[in-house]
């Protein structure tokens, strides 16, 4: 990804990626879906209190819309990477236009139950979360970088367009039609989108290894996310932020029905208010991002959220609980759209849907937890308490900011690095031959050791977020001079993955701690295959008369 600046750059304004073609035709279409997705919730949530007289039951409706993307979201993003990221979006939609053609048909048969309905729609969620990686990835090739920071605030913006009014006709078409038209509703605005993708003649791009395994894929996602600092603060206010505003949405019915005695258009209501919220937070991402940092803005968020949740528990009245929601989406928003253009940013491409997807897993994951909970104290001590009591914990995820700041990211250029420096081999390589140990010298004068030994901490870090293993640092007890770098690949196949892998910024780490090489000297690099039986395995006849390499 190329480099960027602080805020969101100087794109042209909100709405300039909506002059590429491609992306106006996409975002038209995802506006659609969303517009199908609120309607479905809205039909869902009512119709769990005509099944069910449980609060519990009508919160676990958002959980089971939430937990495919906790559950689906990283292999899902592993496989965005790993294959063509057009495809896996229709795989998806598909999926989900399937799963809601069959809810809204056992629905016109009567055939629903507590449980079939929160079966389908997590099925629904299921395909939902398999596209979203594919198509936040796809983003920087619809706009460019300048210009990314304007469609990730679009894309929230249209979720919130939906959220805006979409509950409030989901609730209309729930009472004059029943909840049936609303789940067959969301299967047609899934069809649009599915189009677009379809007719999306994407690029070939090729790659001069094969696709990883999906386990190996998966794991070098997590191992990237795990050794960035960056992404491992997004991820974890995500989280917090996720988990304690949750009873807005979950609860919301509830709000509805016993705090305030209305029914589904007040429901519509309530959640069109904290709709029209969002497109506000979303209106104010780029201006917020350029002037204020963003733990700052994040911690102003979540005191306002407190004070929303608190005036809703109190709240018996239909404008003061929608001026509540409308808050609370508003600082939602706001907060989810500046932690994902960090994610964005501090995501190379080769890694950026399984980033992307391990967001939206720590969003979603403390969503679903949060509505699960919220809604279990909702059922035992009341609606009202169940808000006061989620509002505590919003109150102190600023107090963890304190230990963990969030940091303004400093866009370093992701963008692809070449190496010139090939391999020079004297052995058969297969890609599964390994394991690899690779070793580096330096010669480093004594007097500036301290200082070299901070640059090679960088270092550790870039080697294990792109696939190194067992990474250490040695210094010559006979030599003062001479340090040793050491590192493992599990087989020449990830070493090469590795070094496909490396950035500019990593560039620019590696040249900033070769530069501590004494003057005329060069690091030395050696490659050295581990357990070599394989390289001095003899060939069978039969090899040795085809002209066959050894086995390795």
């Amino acid at each position: 990804m190329a480099a960027g600046t602080g805020g969101t750059g100087d794109g042209g304004g909100i709405l300039a990626p909506l002059r590429a073609p491609l992306f106006r035709r996409v975002w038209l279409a995802s506006l659609l879906s969303n517009f199908g997705q609120l309607i479905l919730g809205v039909g869902a949530a009512w119709e769990m209190t005509r099944l069910s007289t449980s609060a519990g039951m009508v919160a676990l409706v958002q959980s089971a819309l939430m937990l495919p993307m906790m559950l689906i979201a990283v292999p899902a993003g592993a496989i965005a990477d790993m294959f063509n990221r057009r495809r896996v979006a229709l795989t998806g939609l598909g999926f989900a236009v399937c799963a809601s053609g069959t809810l809204t048909l056992l629905a016109t048969l009567g055939l629903t139950s507590p449980m079939i309905l929160l079966l389908f729609c997590g099925l629904i969620g299921a395909g939902v979360a398999f596209y979203v990686p594919a198509w936040q990835a796809t983003l920087p090739e619809l706009v460019d970088a300048a210009r990314l920071p304007a469609a990730i605030a679009l894309g929230t913006i249209s979720y919130n367009i939906a959220r805006s009014i979409g509950p409030a006709i989901g609730g209309i078409v729930v009472l004059a039609l029943g909840a049936k038209a609303a789940f067959g509703l969301n299967m047609v605005c899934y069809v649009p989108l599915f189009l677009a993708f379809y007719f999306w003649r994407r690029p070939a791009i090729a790659s001069p290894l094969p696709p990883e395994r999906i386990d190996r894929a998966i794991i070098s996602g997590f191992r990237y996310t795990v050794h960035s600092h960056a992404l491992r603060l997004v991820y974890g206010r995500a989280f917090l932020f996720g988990f304690s505003s949750a009873s807005s949405a979950a609860l919301a019915p509830l709000i509805a029905r016993d705090l305030l005695g209305g029914d589904a258009a007040s429901f519509g209501l309530l959640l069109g208010a904290s709709g029209c919220g969002a497109v506000v937070g979303a209106l104010l991402v780029g201006r917020v991002a350029a002037r204020h940092e963003i733990e700052t803005t994040v911690r102003i968020c979540a005191l306002l959220t407190t004070g929303a949740l608190v005036e809703i528990g109190l709240s018996r009245g239909l404008a003061l609980s929608c001026l509540g929601l409308f808050i609370i989406g508003a600082a939602s928003i706001l907060t989810i759209a500046l932690l994902n253009v960090t994610a964005q940013f501090a995501s190379p491409r080769w890694v950026a849907a399984r980033a992307l997807s391990l967001f939206q897993c720590a969003l979603t994951g403390g969503i679903t937890l949060g509505a699960g909970i919220w809604g279990a104290v909702a059922s035992r001590a009341g609606v009202d308490i169940a808000l006061f009591a989620s509002a505590a914990v919003m109150l102190a995820t600023p107090l963890v900011g304190l230990v963990f700041p969030l940091v303004r990211n400093a866009y370093a250029d992701l963008s692809p690095a070449a190496i010139r420096n090939e391999p020079e081999l004297a052995l058969e390589l297969a890609l599964r031959s390994g394991p690899l140990v690779v070793e580096i010298d330096y010669r480093v004068s004594p007097d500036r050791a301290v200082d070299f030994y901070a640059a090679m901490l960088k270092v550790e870090g870039t080697r294990l977020r792109n696939g190194g293993f067992g990474w250490s640092l040695a210094r010559d007890i006979g030599n003062a001079e001479l340090w040793t770098e050491r590192y493992h690949c599990p087989t020449w196949g990830d070493y090469l993955r590795m070094r496909a892998r490396f950035t500019q910024a990593d560039l620019a780490t590696q040249r900033e701690a070769d530069a501590f090489n004494l003057p005329m000297e060069r690091s030395r690099v050696r490659r050295r295959l581990e357990q070599p039986f394989g390289s001095v395995r003899p060939r069978a006849p039969s090899d040795v008369a085809a002209g066959a390499p050894p086995i390795v």
